[in-house]
């Protein structure tokens, strides 16, 4: 407890400490602290961080063993402890020659064998050597849930510049309006259906697959022969009608939201090509070789955990938002949510007790400039404080647009300083006036347009977003959440409330089909059912 105490004493010394005096004080701190690695730049400068404060948050990690748990991981002990599982996404995006045991097995020379499958496959759609019904591939439908679709949507999104394959589609939510609109103007003779599930049973996702077979069906002979599965479940994939050579699986140790950098990319594969792909995982080893062998002092995942549990266990901050200023980046917060929240959402430690303490935060967020009229009102004068998160391109992949790229540029920048400065009052009060205002109207229009300031933000700034540099992003956060979940004693990789929620749906169908009585529902239940029953009769 020694470490939380010293970080709860540093705090109450100094609870409003001025962001902007630090930088006064200091003519460093920038540089202090801040910590380039490999064409990233991470400035935690506008935090209410010291020496003194994150000497203590650096003995945090050694309390409570980070070093060990981290080699634990990457050995591929079974750190996920409730499921008795090895957690080693990383594997995934290892480079050939890399050892990774688990239970006593080197599994690299299968994650590299379905890495080189994948390869094949996307190479063969991309070059029109595999067709569908009417010739070649045009579109590709990812079809899944959760992990099985924030990643690849997400990266697909961000790599825009490099999708020279089909077009990718997304369809994740069990909502017949989403799959009625994809299906929507295309082809069924040459689209690929590509769908995502370990155990090849998730609800949502098998009821979509099965409305594009029926989709495909009208129109093509043998709809099964244009779909692909990435699950482990080779019966379920048969009876569905897909081959084997069309069944890319994985193992227990990866984590849905953890398993993009294998065949649950597939479809960012498709889209990008495998040379990008490779160039993805590359940047995805280079941050897992970077937070395994650097101190904690420099090292950015861990680093960004700390200011984290600063800002939300120490401060008690609730939220954070995640605002990166770049458009392609759009689904990056949407992303996060799910591996932050899902990984670090637990009010259990690892031996079963209680938490003692908040554990992770409520993450949200949205790009820049679109936030800036949307939500930043909240953030720069609301009576909540959002420590801001903000991520940036130093270029463009659009140089005929570069005016465009320094607007952004500087807004970015002007929202962090603006965060930890504030205008104070007297300021807003000499604008009032200057105005030609004067007396209580000019008073009561300074208080409006005061701003307190001394908000805390962080800035990711790389020089263009490419795939090697999204997968350093991605990585970066992964080891972020996981380096958290350690410093609060949780496990990190299961995620135990999502269940009741799916089993409690399995029991409403057939009452929402008329088929059983809602007698034993709560009164609330009852009525809503009675309402869909009503609106459908």
């Amino acid at each position: 407890m020694m470490p939380w105490n010293d970080l709860l004493r540093l705090h109450k010394q100094d609870p409003d400490c001025r962001i902007a005096a630090l930088f006064a004080a200091d003519p460093d701190r920038a540089e202090r602290f801040s910590r380039l690695f490999d064409g990233m730049l991470f400035d935690f400068s506008k935090t209410s961080l010291d020496d003194a404060r994150l000497t203590a948050l650096i003995a945090l990690t050694e309390a409570c063993d980070l070093p060990a748990r981290r080699e634990a991981m990457f050995r591929g002990e079974k750190i996920n402890t409730t499921e008795d599982r090895a957690v080693l996404h990383t594997a995934l995006r290892a480079p050939e020659g890399t050892k990774v045991l688990v239970d006593g097995q080197d599994v690299m020379p299968e994650v590299l064998e379905t890495r080189a499958r994948m390869a094949r496959f996307a190479t063969d759609v991309r070059s029109g050597a595999f067709t569908g019904a009417g010739g070649r591939i045009t579109d590709v439908i990812n079809i899944g849930i959760g992990g099985s679709d924030l990643g690849p949507v997400m990266g697909t999104l961000a790599l825009a510049p490099y999708c020279d394959g089909p077009r990718v589609h997304f369809v994740s939510n069990v909502d017949g309006a989403q799959i009625h609109d994809t299906l929507a103007g295309l082809d069924p003779a040459t689209t690929l259906v590509i769908v995502g599930s370990k155990t090849f049973t998730t609800v949502e996702t098998m009821t979509n697959a099965a409305t594009a077979r029926a989709w495909m069906g009208r129109c093509v002979a043998d709809p099964a022969a244009q779909f692909v599965a990435l699950s482990t479940s080779e019966d379920k994939t048969a009876a569905f009608g897909i081959p084997p050579e069309r069944v890319f699986g994985f193992e227990d140790w990866v984590g849905g939201r953890y398993s993009m950098w294998g065949p649950i990319g597939l479809s960012l594969m498709l889209a990008i090509g495998p040379d990008d792909f490779d160039a993805f995982l590359q940047g995805g080893a280079a941050m897992d070789a970077h937070f395994r062998d650097t101190p904690a002092a420099e090292n950015l995942p861990v680093l960004l955990a700390l200011v984290g549990i600063w800002h939300h266990q120490i401060c008690g901050y609730p939220t954070r938002a995640v605002l990166p200023y770049e458009q392609r980046l759009t689904r990056l917060p949407a992303y996060l949510q799910q591996l932050e929240m899902e990984s670090n959402g637990k009010s259990v430690a690892l031996d079963g007790s209680a938490l003692n303490g908040p554990s992770g935060p409520v993450v949200w967020g949205e790009p820049g400039t679109n936030g800036q009229h949307a939500f930043y009102q909240l953030i720069h004068q609301g009576t909540s404080i959002v420590p801001c998160e903000f991520l940036l391109g130093a270029r463009g992949h659009e140089p005929e647009l570069a005016h465009h790229h320094r607007l952004l540029a500087a807004n970015c920048l002007a929202q962090s300083e603006a965060l930890m400065r504030g205008r104070p009052y007297e300021a807003a009060l000499k604008e009032a006036h200057a105005a030609g205002l004067t007396g209580p109207r000019a008073e009561t229009l300074a208080r409006h347009r005061t701003f307190t300031g001394n908000r805390p933000s962080t800035t990711l700034i790389y020089d263009l977003l490419t795939p090697y540099r999204l997968g350093q992003i991605v990585a970066l956060y992964e080891h972020r959440v996981f380096a958290e979940g350690v410093i609060l004693g949780i496990n990190s990789f299961d995620q135990w409330g999502v269940e009741l929620g799916k089993e409690l749906a399995t029991a409403l169908r057939p009452i929402l089909e008329g088929q059983e009585s809602a007698v034993a529902k709560d009164g609330s239940t009852r009525q809503l059912v009675a309402f869909i029953r009503a609106a459908h009769s």
